[in-house]
């Protein structure tokens, strides 16, 4: 979708600063109903997954990971499910570099999907592998996947802490053993964007930048969306990601954030529907039971809802306080009262409810709603604004 710049008033320092990008649309991959499930203590139904696989395709998410079959029956038979559904978005895979996980795939009918293999010697100390025996696996894998007629993304596991030359070689070993993308990964969230930028750029180079290249990243410092961003930069063309950042510890890249700052800040396109994505957030937070701070960028529910006076003054004049329109991802705006509030606050708020309130009064129902709120420790709910009006307006004190 084109972004309505009209809906976007961040000025114009970041063109100044980042002049020249790169304008190559780019793809998004999401893995909310695989890595997302990952995150502690969630676990979705088949029919949970059916649901956000639909809103995911209604947002204009290119890529949906169905799940990885060899988990459980439940897994497989919500990639059966969504298959069924025959939604607009590709519907991918996952496979660990095993012949059994890859058959699974076949019979499923999958035409798509990520393959893994570790290729940090951390991770195969832990697993007690060499390099040779892991480029064999991946090889072996990846050919049998490629002769099934499977689209092939291969997956390095922990790439961002893997020795740079070996990167080199597990990703060029994949891509001739038949895979036709390949993910860099930042398994536990240590790249900063700039190391980002270098890795992918590497990769692209050694596969002379004719293969796609993914970036998939966790968010354990805080930079899952700057390292994203920093990655399309450098050439990834496709960004990995989970509704509200789902995902193990930390969890995952936030699919919604890199677009948004994507398409608002850096001018590179994608083809999410940004007027979708809080519906598609709260759909999320509901069916996985993990509701998100008020505060998250771009989904939170605090992004457009003004408690201080201050800030109230200026509420008719939405570019002076926010940095885009909501209307750009689909919220709506409003006006809370509480210790913070302000005489604009009071004007607001009686006009929304339609009370008889006259001007005059207005001091003293703010300073009613001052002591409330800070009594509670809390927002005075509209319900008990209608009751302070109400109450000053039978000459009764108010508190």
């Amino acid at each position: 979708m084109t972004l309505d710049r009209s809906k976007v008033w961040t000025g114009d320092l970041n063109a100044k600063a980042l002049e020249p990008q790169p304008h190559v649309t780019v793809g998004l991959y999401d893995t909310t109903l695989r890595d997302g499930e990952q995150t502690v203590g969630v676990v979705l139904s088949p029919e949970d997954k059916l649901a956000i696989a639909r809103a995911l395709s209604t947002a204009g998410v290119d890529r949906i990971e169905a799940g990885f079959p060899r988990v459980s029956d439940d897994d497989a038979r919500a990639i059966s499910l969504i298959l069924e559904e025959g939604l607009d978005a590709e519907i991918w895979g996952f496979s660990r570099a095993v012949r059994a996980d890859v058959e699974a795939l076949v019979e499923l009918g999958l035409r798509a999907s990520v393959i893994e293999s570790p290729i940090s010697d951390g991770k195969l100390g832990a697993l007690g592998v060499s390099r040779a025996t892991m480029l064999e696996r991946i090889r072996s894998a990846v050919s049998f996947a490629a002769e099934q007629g499977i689209r092939v993304a291969f997956f390095g596991v922990d790439s961002t802490r893997a020795d740079l030359e070996f990167v080199r070689i597990a990703y060029e070993s994949a891509v001739e053993a038949g895979a036709q993308e390949v993910v860099v990964v930042d398994t536990l969230g240590i790249a900063t964007p700039e190391a980002a930028a270098f890795l992918v750029g590497e990769v692209a180079e050694r596969l002379d930048h004719a293969v796609p290249v993914h970036w998939h990243g966790h968010d354990d410092f805080g930079l899952a969306t700057a390292a994203a961003v920093a990655a399309v930069q450098a050439g990834a063309t496709w960004v990995q990601g989970t509704v509200n950042g789902m995902g193990e510890r930390a969890g995952n890249a936030d699919l919604v954030e890199v677009a948004l700052a994507l398409e608002a800040l850096y001018g590179i396109p994608t083809r999410l529907r940004l007027e979708r994505v809080s519906e598609l957030a709260r759909l999320v937070q509901e069916l996985a039971g993990t509701p998100l701070a008020p505060w998250k960028a771009v989904t939170g529910d605090n992004l457009f809802t003004r408690e201080s006076g201050a800030v109230a003054s200026q509420f008719h004049d939405p570019p002076a306080i926010e940095p885009y329109s909501s209307e750009l991802v689909g919220a709506a705006r409003g006006i809370v009262l509480g210790k913070k509030s302000g005489i604009d606050s009071i004007r607001i708020k009686v006009e929304e409810l339609g009370l008889d309130v006259p001007e005059e009064r207005y001091p003293e129902l703010l300073g009613a709603v001052k002591r409330l709120g800070a009594s509670n420790k809390r927002l005075v709910t509209d319900a008990e604004f209608r009751r302070l009006a109400r109450r000053g307006g039978q000459g009764h004190a108010l508190p």
